[in-house]
């Protein structure tokens, strides 16, 4: 489970219920049926018209990728699977790298490999797999535009509840109770659309954003290392390259096991 995600919500849950109860106004209140009814329903139909029912089924799965946190695979272990696989293919060729293709789990990966031993041109397989990133980049925006759009229609519901609930607010001039209660209801409704709106909607499709990036950063690194295998870089080149994808720190703790690793294989060669 993704727990930034359950945190965030229940962060906003209770800054909002005790803010409320802070301003002396009941937490309860906000369990209003027809202002919760305008909103949430009222921004799936917004959301329905306006994408086409295949964008639609996905939802599901799109809040799915939100509550789930799913595994990528490390930068450094791939840095390391790619320098091995580097010394491998200079030392015993490329036909010993066809013997490691059922070890790879990732599809997207074992694709990659399955054309370098195939033997096609790295601008043949820059291209291919250039375009499969790019059609998982498009599938990964139109999911976050979903979100996108009901953060946009939502707030905007909250007003027209509110109309709704001051036309009603208006019919009951004459009693004075009523007419408050009324009035406050009416502003329930624009709190639930502006909070569902920056709250829930909105995150969700930065969250789902988030992830696609570090997909695609995923996958663009094993584009590099299948490139670099396939141009018979040495394992030392391969590690260069893919090592500016890392952070500062990943960068200075990936040096220090290096060396630390290098001094070992000193000691064991010098006894």
């Amino acid at each position: 489970m993704d727990k930034t995600s359950v945190i965030g919500i229940l962060l906003g849950i209770i800054a909002i219920g005790v803010g409320m109860v802070l301003k002396g106004v009941s937490a309860a209140a906000i369990i209003n049926p027809a202002a919760l009814l305008i909103i949430f329903l009222g921004t799936a139909a917004s959301v329905c018209i306006a994408f086409p029912v295949s964008t639609i089924k996905k939802i599901p799965t799109l809040f799915k990728i939100i509550f789930k946190e799913e595994e990528q695979p490390d930068i450094k272990e791939l840095i390391e699977t790619f320098t091995e696989w580097a010394d491998t293919t200079r030392r015993e060729g490329l036909l010993e790298l066809e013997r490691k293709i059922h070890e790879v789990d990732d599809p997207f990966l074992r694709s990659g490999v399955q054309l370098v031993v195939d033997g096609q041109t790295p601008e043949f397989i820059r291209d291919v797999m250039l375009e499969k990133v790019d059609a998982m980049e498009q599938r990964h925006q139109k999911g976050a535009s979903v979100f996108t759009q009901a953060g946009t229609y939502a707030p905007t519901l909250g007003v027209l509840g509110a109309v709704i609930g001051l036309i009603a607010a208006l019919g009951n001039l004459q009693d004075m109770e009523k007419l408050g209660s009324a009035i406050s209801a009416a502003f329930i409704a624009t709190l639930l659309g502006i909070f569902s709106g920056y709250v829930l909607w909105h995150p969700f499709a930065n969250k789902l954003k988030e992830k696609s990036k570090n997909e695609i950063q995923i996958k663009h690194i094993m584009i590099e290392g299948i490139l670099s295998i396939t141009n018979a870089d040495s394992p030392m080149i391969m590690r260069d390259k893919l090592s500016s994808y890392l952070s500062p720190s990943e960068l200075y703790e990936e040096t220090e096991e290096i060396e630390e690793q290098e001094g070992e294989d000193a000691q064991k060669e010098t006894a």
